[in-house]
């Protein structure tokens, strides 16, 4: 209960332009270390991120060295409920140059980090004189810092790579922007953007991809201290900062590793009973990805978190197999059922928008979701499932 208030909660960021979820430091390291050689020379853009706040801004300066960064450039926006209310990178700036807290959008360039106290390594103790370099700058933006302003589309023609936490409820005008622009780009998301038909469509031309480090289980998300705690899936840590724990959250990059292309070990044998073919749809459903058969050549329906263990080289996406995405063969006029699989009057021809296999009930454990209205057949509805398929022959 406690998981799903928590991710109903980070839902309704999308409904309710509730965009403040501020990504771990922790959870920014263990994905980038897998693209550390991708990093060299290059300009990096944080262009959703308060760099006074923003953790990606305070990776990238700590290790602006280390990997090798040509520049990098980071934006705020001027509605950001924590613009300069926290700077706990530059405590000096609030006095010198925003006096009167007016939370006005503005870009840090950095082109340079020094190891000021000589020890060596690059931490936050050098990082509070970042800006006392003549060749970092701090200047003030014409606009608001959105992201589709001309101004941060300017910096973003500049920028070789995008690495950031965008707004949940802009994900998809996000994307669309950095295909647009042809850009190289790291950004966290929810796993529910893999059913977008313009995201879907990346992933099935290999043009975007899932990152390495979150496969699964829950990822802590600092808020802003507005934000109402109302379940046990938040808390308040001792400076009085609050977080959320929120489940089904995902990397989504188009910069290649290594990892993505070793093969998934499969060991379980094709079997009819476990793996029953779609009514609707010549494939068959594995509700488990570890549980694809070793020994079926076909289409297979399985789950959207495939796409975490996805080897480009071993299989082939197909289609998503929701509405408007694969075509339904079966002309059946079916009775909705609900939830506990009482009929409900209503009909459709088809089970439009939905994968359906026959209603087994000693082994499906959810009650029957369609009933045939010449039969009396009944039949299980299958959540959103991923079209796939082995591209190795049988020899």
């Amino acid at each position: 209960m406690v998981k799903e208030m928590a991710n109903e909660r980070f839902d309704n960021a999308k409904r309710n332009k509730n965009d403040e979820f501020y990504t771990q430091l922790v959870d920014i390291e263990k994905e980038l270390k897998y693209y550390k050689e991708y990093f060299k020379d290059k300009i990096v853009f944080c262009n959703c991120d308060d760099p006074y706040e923003s953790n990606f801004f305070k990776y990238f300066a700590m290790n602006f060295n280390y990997l090798g960064l040509k520049k990098l450039i980071c934006t705020s926006f001027d509605d950001s409920p924590i613009a300069y209310t926290h700077l706990s990178l530059f405590p000096e700036i609030k006095e010198k140059q925003f006096p009167n807290n007016n939370r006005k959008a503005y870009k840090i360039e950095i082109n340079e980090v020094d190891d000021y106290n000589g020890d060596g390594a690059i931490d936050l103790s050098d990082v509070e004189y970042l800006l006392k370099n003549k060749n970092n700058v701090l200047t003030l933006l014409k606009g608001n810092g959105d992201f589709r302003s001309n101004e941060c589309i300017e910096l973003l023609k500049q920028a070789d790579i995008i690495v950031t936490n965008p707004p949940f409820s802009l994900f998809g005008e996000y994307l669309s922007q950095l295909i647009e622009f042809n850009k190289k780009f790291i950004i966290i998301g929810n796993v529910n953007a893999i059913s977008y038909k313009e995201t879907f469509k990346l992933i099935k031309e290999n043009k975007l991809w899932i990152g390495q480090s979150i496969h699964s289980g829950d990822r802590e998300f600092r808020v802003p201290d507005y934000y109402p705690l109302e379940a046990a899936g938040y808390r308040v840590d001792d400076n009085g900062v609050k977080y959320i724990r929120v489940k089904g959250v995902r990397w989504f990059t188009n910069v290649d590793f290594s990892e993505r292309h070793e093969d998934l070990q499969l060991y379980k044998m094709y079997n009819a009973d476990d793996n029953p073919m779609y009514c609707n749809y010549d494939a068959i459903n594995v509700d488990k990805t570890v549980e694809i058969p070793c020994n079926y050549y076909g289409k297979i329906g399985v789950p959207i978190t495939f796409l975490d263990k996805y080897n480009p080289d071993q299989f082939e996406i197909v289609a998503l197999g929701i509405v408007g995405s694969i075509d339904f063969t079966s002309d059946r006029r079916m009775e909705i059922l609900d939830k506990f699989g009482n009929p409900t009057g209503k009909f459709t021809i088809n089970a439009k928008g939905t994968l359906y296999k026959k209603y087994n009930p000693s082994v499906d454990k959810k009650p029957p979701a369609f009933k045939d209205c010449e039969t009396g057949e009944l039949y299980s509805s299958i959540y959103a499932r991923i079209i796939i398929r082995r591209k190795q022959n049988e020899n």
